[in-house]
């Protein structure tokens, strides 16, 4: 048997927490630097992924399969692109409720 079959080891396991809270910090590095409004967007989009990726430290453990955190993260990246989808679209449907109603 392999060791990637085996799943993460300690190390890598420590490694991918410590690489999603870096991710996290860097993000509000951005969101709040007074500098650049390229960098705020940039800043802005990161947090959210941040926040959502930071769903993956509980289980960056030893003995996880790497399948199993990229498989999560893509679960968890599907339900943000429907989450988006469903606010932009009630969005605007309410746009058009305040044209028919004027």
């Amino acid at each position: 048997m392999s060791k990637q079959s085996e799943g993460l080891s300690k190390k890598q396991a420590k490694v991918v927490e410590r690489a999603i809270v870096g991710f996290s910090i860097l993000s509000l590095v951005f969101l709040f630097q007074p500098f650049s409004m390229s960098l705020y967007s940039i800043g802005c989009i990161a947090v959210v992924v941040g926040g959502l990726s930071f769903n993956l430290v509980p289980l960056c453990v030893e003995g996880v399969k790497p399948s199993q955190l990229i498989k999560i993260a893509i679960i968890i990246f599907i339900i943000l692109i429907i989450v988006a989808i469903l606010a932009v679209g009630s969005a605007e449907l309410y746009s058009w409720y305040l044209a028919s109603s004027r």
